[in-house]
This record gives structure tokens, C-alpha cells and sequence, in this order.
């Protein structure tokens, strides 16, 4: 088919990648502009476009989408359809309609549920078993549009949400060539989603990052994997913030929320349901991430301290 591809950050190269290796006609690609990045600020490519240049393919970064050059552009390349991984903007109505088979989305939830901009985050964050990627026919809406096809896949219990952004970059990619193929021959029946299942995943912010040990393990857990690797859990460990990298679930016990079980090594933090949570990486502000022994070295950390205070 005759493509234009819209993505901009790493979950949707291996799409890309998988219609180049698939032998569809990626005509253009449109990214999100270069953007400064790290503490030097320097102007950096995104991933997709980094991709596109390897294949000497076309690539457009508008600001917007609604000036009238860039549909004339897109009418241009007379694409079949336009694929949308990860793109970052709204794509007007003149886009959605401007291809045969108009505008197809690969989101990383199974829709209806987890609309919106962090699914994988928040599907970690809940503590789900269970997500996917879902191929959608998008419309006007905020990821609204009729199904094509999906593909589940269940989350581990010690997976991060970057570990499984890498997992479900990889069965997107698989599921959208698969749906391609079976929509060129008129062998997909779309499917209405219901309203009824929705939840919105709203934006990850800074402001998710301090942990309630009042929470469960399992939810102070979920934090740890669900906010890697940005903003990353913290907490306050003498006085002093500390992003929390990586945690387990223990079979330790406690009697106070907060407070340390075991500093042997690993620190072993009792929740609000009494239950633990052992804790085997960690950052101190301004320091490098390290596991809990080495920072174990060089900061006290007594049984029956509180941590979060």
C-alpha cells in the first residue's frame, strides 16, 4: 500500500520498520519537530525521523497541521492510507478523510479502554494483568474510532512501563501490517467501541512521583514499575528525596506505614496494608541510580525508620 506515516518517539519505529521491511510504499513521514534535550538543551531529532532519514524517506515537521500547505502536501503523494503511531498531534478532518482508507491508529490499550496520551503507564500503574494494542479507524474523537483488530498480552507482575512499551512497540507493529493486509482485501469488519468501558489516561506529571506508603504494597509497587522511567517514584529518606527505581514484593510483614523491616542490603518498607515492599534500586538527588547496597554504604538507614518523612 501507499503510505504516509505519522509517529514521532521510539514506540513507533519498529511500525515503521515493519511496513518498510513488509514492502509498503512509505511515501512521507511526518514527525514532531526537533526538540532541545538534556540539561545542554540540544536540538535533537526524534526517533521516528531518525528512522526515516536511514531509508531516504521524505520527512515533514509542521508546527501545525491545519495550515492549508500540509494537506496540499499530503494530497499530493495520493497515499492509500495514513498510519498514526505515537504522532503527539490531532490531525484535522481534512487529513482523517484525505486517504482511501483514511487514518489508522495503532493505540496501546485494548480501546475503549485507556484513551488518551499514557495507557501503558496507567495500565501498569492500576496494577492490570492484562493490556494490548488496539488497531483503530480514527475519527474526530480522542482514540474513539471503530476497532479493527486487537492483540492482548499479559503484563508481568515486576514489568515496568518501559519494559512494556518496548513489548507492545513490537506487537503493534506485528498487528498493524496484519491488519493492513486484511484491509486491503475488504477482510476486517470494524467495531463500534463502548462508550460505556471508557477511562481517559491522562498525562503522567511530576506530581504522581511521591509514594503513600498508607497505600497497599501492590499499589506502592505498581508506582515504582508504572512511573519508569519518567518522573520516577520517590520518597524521603532522611530528609532527603530518593527516586525509587526498583521494587518486589515481599513476604516480610510490618506494623507501620513507612517504616523499615529489614536494611540488610535491600530496605524492606512495611505498606499501609501491612504487607512489604523490598526496595533494590534507588536515587539519591542529584546522584546516579545505584542499587540499594551501595547506598547503603554511605547513608544509615535503622530499622523502624520512617521513610516518606
Amino acid at each position: 500500500m501507499k503510505i504516509i506515516f505519522m509517529g514521532t518517539p521510539d514506540f513507533a519505529v519498529p511500525c515503521l520498520n515493519k511496513l518498510i521491511e513488509n514492502n509498503h510504499d512509505v511515501l512521507a513521514v511526518f514527525s514532531q519537530p526537533d526538540k532541545p534535550v538534556g540539561r545542554k538543551q540540544i536540538l535533537t531529532a526524534p526517533p521516528v525521523k531518525l528512522c526515516a532519514q536511514e531509508h531516504n524517506i521524505p520527512v515533514y515537521q509542521p508546527e501545525s497541521l491545519k495550515y492549508d500547505n500540509v494537506i496540499d502536501i499530503i494530497n499530493g503523494y495520493k497515499p492509500d492510507v495514513i498510519i498514526v503511531v505515537a504522532y503527539g498531534k490531532i490531525l484535522p478532518k481534512s487529513i482523517l478523510n484525505s486517504a482511501e482508507f483514511g487514518c489508522v491508529n495503532v493505540h496501546a490499550s485494548l480501546l475503549p479502554k485507556y484513551r488518551g496520551s499514557a495507557p501503558v503507564q496507567w495500565s501498569v500503574l492500576n496494577g492490570d494483568s492484562e493490556t494490548g494494542v488496539t488497531i483503530m479507524q480514527m475519527d474526530e474523537g480522542i482514540d474513539t474510532g471503530d476497532i479493527l483488530l486487537a492483540e492482548k498480552t499479559l503484563i508481568g507482575i515486576n514489568e515496568t512501563s518501559e519494559e512494556l512499551f518496548e513489548r507492545l512497540s513490537f506487537i503493534g507493529a506485528d498487528a498493524l501490517v496484519n491488519a493492513l493486509e486484511k484491509l486491503e482485501k475488504n477482510e476486517l469488519t470494524p467495531k463500534k467501541q463502548n462508550d460505556n468501558g471508557a477511562c481517559y489516561a491522562h498525562k503522567i506529571t511530576k506530581e504522581l512521583s511521591p509514594i503513600d506508603w498508607n497505600a497497599s504494597a501492590f499499589e506502592v509497587h505498581n508506582k515504582v514499575r508504572g512511573l519508569q522511567t519518567w518522573p520516577c517514584a520517590s520518597t524521603v529518606i532522611n530528609g532527603k528525596s530518593v527516586k525509587i527505581h526498583k521494587t518486589a514484593l515481599s513476604d516480610k510483614t510490618g506494623n507501620k506505614a513507612g517504616e523499615v523491616v529489614d536494611n540488610k542490603n535491600i530496605l524492606t518498607v512495611c505498606c499501609g496494608d501491612g504487607k512489604c515492599v523490598d526496595i533494590y534500586e534507588l536515587q539519591p538527588d542529584g546522584k546516579k541510580r545505584m542499587d540499594t547496597k551501595s547506598f547503603l554504604l554511605g547513608n544509615k538507614v535503622e530499622i523502624y525508620d520512617l521513610l516518606g518523612e
